[in-house]
């Protein structure tokens, strides 16, 4: 009964988008409330059940909605910021505490110089704009925070990535990781590097203590010289938040693309077969439904861990 219900309300929220999608200001003005209202409905219903705490995305298809609505690519990359920015609302009206998407992955480098300079030149831009008053990023009070090996990014993109973790880092409504030159292997090996340096320090340190003063050592507990999950965790570009929920990769594919391959162990996958820019609220609570009916399941398998 309640799924049939959900599905009903979906129905309806998705058909009168659509219908609104091409009219006038003042169809939108008349219809816009019942919408909202349905929208509400919805978060509220949902909200009876268990609620993930973090949803990751993989933004596929953009430059495939591009070709499919015979769109430049930057159009068709335009289209899939203003879906982000649309899921980031919904998220913070679902109480989803953490949001993260893979926005500009390592290997993306490898494309054609002009694709890279253009994906460049669009994530300045946008990361800009994130600073304005009127931002949804400063309406809602997200964290913004940059995630992967920012060294390797253009001076500009870098530096605006740094001011924007900056002015919203007492932001604590909802945190937004948008995850820039980034790959699971590189935030892994890096991890992994930083814990062994670390270690490598203690041991160091520990050394020079019992050079120094020989009795007081025979005292102090015996040095652990074993690198712990722990550790690594701790050193992982993703520790700032817990492990995802839900992934949610659109356009229909399964694979992760060296997406949190460390974090998604028990994640719940859902694949839409709708490109990014097509991404919309039916997507997202079709998402959550599948994770609370599979909920006992994946805690079950987290306890025994």
């Amino acid at each position: 009964m309640r799924k049939q219900f959900f599905q009903q309300l979906m129905m309806s929220l998705d058909l009168n988008w659509k219908t609104l999608k091409g009219t006038d200001a003042l169809a939108v003005r008349l219809f816009g409330g019942s919408l909202l209202y349905i929208r509400g409905l919805l978060v509220h219903l949902l909200s009876i059940g268990s609620m993930p705490k973090h949803i990751a995305f993989i933004l596929d298809g953009n430059r495939r909605y591009a070709k499919k609505h015979n769109m430049d690519r930057g159009t068709g990359y335009r289209a899939g910021f203003l879906a982000v920015m649309s899921m980031l609302q919904y998220c913070y009206e679902f109480g989803v505490e953490y949001t993260t998407i893979y926005a500009f992955s390592i290997d993306n480098f490898k494309r054609r110089p002009e694709e890279v300079q253009l994906l460049m030149d669009l994530l300045l831009e946008k990361i800009q704009e994130l600073l304005h008053d009127k931002s949804m990023v400063n309406q809602y009070g997200v964290r913004v925070h940059f995630v992967g090996n920012l060294k390797l990014l253009r001076e500009p993109v870098r530096v605006a990535a740094e001011e924007v973790m900056k002015a919203t880092a007492n932001n604590t409504k909802i945190t937004l990781l948008v995850c820039l030159a980034y790959s699971s292997t590189d935030e892994i090996v890096h991890a992994v590097q930083a814990s062994c340096q670390e270690k490598w320090n203690e041991i160091q340190q520990v050394n020079a203590n019992k050079a120094q003063n020989v009795e007081m050592t025979k005292q102090m507990p015996e040095q652990n010289d074993v690198i712990k999950l722990v550790d690594i965790e701790r050193h992982m570009d993703m520790s700032l938040a817990p492990d995802p929920d839900i992934l949610i990769r659109t356009s229909g594919a399964t694979r992760l693309s060296n997406f949190l391959l460390w974090q998604t162990t028990d994640s719940l996958l859902y694949s839409p077969k709708t490109l990014f820019p097509e991404i919309g609220l039916p997507h997202l609570i079709r998402a959550v439904l599948k994770f609370q009916r599979q909920y006992p399941h994946l805690q079950k398998r987290k306890k025994q861990l």
